[in-house]
């Protein structure tokens, strides 16, 4: 309870953009970077302003374009579009494809975008739970796509690529993996446990992936971070009510995106960071621990295993 209290009322930032180093020759790609923290990682400040190549990518290519206007406008500089439906693997390995035959390097991947509580019945293009698919098995087959890459990009470079994993407080509320609620076919199961539990569960997901990546590929040139990045007024929860909107603004502090950013910022861009393989990290960009059940290496190699068999023939 003392750990959720503290990632949900956190201390004054001791981190800001302007500690960002002068990023010329870095490629970043940023996931869902059309609205949110994800367009504030990209915008005037951060990734932009610092002189990063920075690819968006992103399931519609119409708020796309109006993200990367509006961030020309605010940083003259101009972000790369990339079409990628994260709720579909075929979308994911197309997008891949594009990027890589555009770029040579690649030194941070940001895994921002994300899905929060839709509605059970909602199934990704290969039939698994919405949020589950998107938030993990979809990243988890883009990072798989792009690991060699970025290991070239580390060898070339002589220091490790980043993978940064945007996880969120939630994931202290699942214990373990439920493969059943996973797959669209137990819709009734996955009613039962419901959209918060799965949002959660697929939060756990994300943070026990990313420990499996930084233990598969941590001596490859690989760095893997995964984070909190706060309670933040985004358009994550477009699926709610808006009574629940309002609920949780009145339970909890909420605050603007760009304080969402600082904690991913931080991963990618500290060189500090590259010494944390591992961890987590919560807001405002500040070491912390995760929950214990994120600590289970068995879960996490179950997980990797499982992520891997649902790719393997796409």
């Amino acid at each position: 309870v003392s750990s959720i209290f503290q990632e949900t009322f956190p201390p004054a930032p001791e981190w800001s953009v302007d500690d960002i180093p002068d990023l010329t020759g870095n490629v970043m790609a940023v996931t869902g970077a059309n609205t949110g923290i994800g367009k504030e990682t990209a915008k005037a400040g951060a990734l932009l302003h610092h002189n990063a190549t920075v690819y968006m990518f992103c399931r519609s290519r119409a708020r796309a374009e109006a993200a990367i206007a509006d961030l020309k406008t605010q940083t003259g500089r101009e972000a790369r579009f990339v079409e990628c439906d994260l709720g579909d693997l075929r979308s994911v390995k197309r997008a891949t494809e594009d990027f890589l035959s555009k770029e040579s390097q690649l030194h941070v991947l940001f895994n921002n975008g994300g899905v929060m509580l839709t509605p059970v019945e909602k199934l990704t293009a290969q039939g698994y739970d919405m949020q589950f698919g998107t938030n993990v098995l979809g990243h988890f087959y883009l990072t798989k796509l792009l690991l060699p890459i970025m290991q070239s990009t580390a060898a070339a470079i002589g220091i490790p690529a980043r993978v940064i994993v945007t996880s969120s407080l939630m994931h202290w509320f699942a214990d373990k993996i439920d493969y059943g609620l996973l797959i669209g076919e137990n819709e009734k199961k996955r009613k039962c446990a419901g959209t918060t539990y799965l949002y959660s569960l697929s939060k756990l997901g994300n943070v026990l992936y990313a420990k499996e990546l930084a233990r598969r590929f941590g001596d490859k040139g690989i760095v893997c971070i995964s984070l909190h990045p706060g309670q933040l007024k985004t358009e994550l929860m477009r699926e709610t009510s808006a009574f629940m909107q309002a609920t949780r603004n009145i339970i909890f502090p909420v605050h603007e995106a760009d304080m969402g950013a600082l904690t991913q910022l931080r991963a990618g861009t500290d060189p500090a960071a590259a010494e944390w393989n591992g961890k987590y990290m919560t807001c405002w960009a500040r070491l912390y621990p995760n929950s214990p059940s994120a600590d289970n290496e068995a879960e996490a190699k179950g997980l990797w295993e499982w992520l891997e068999d649902q790719v393997k023939d796409i």
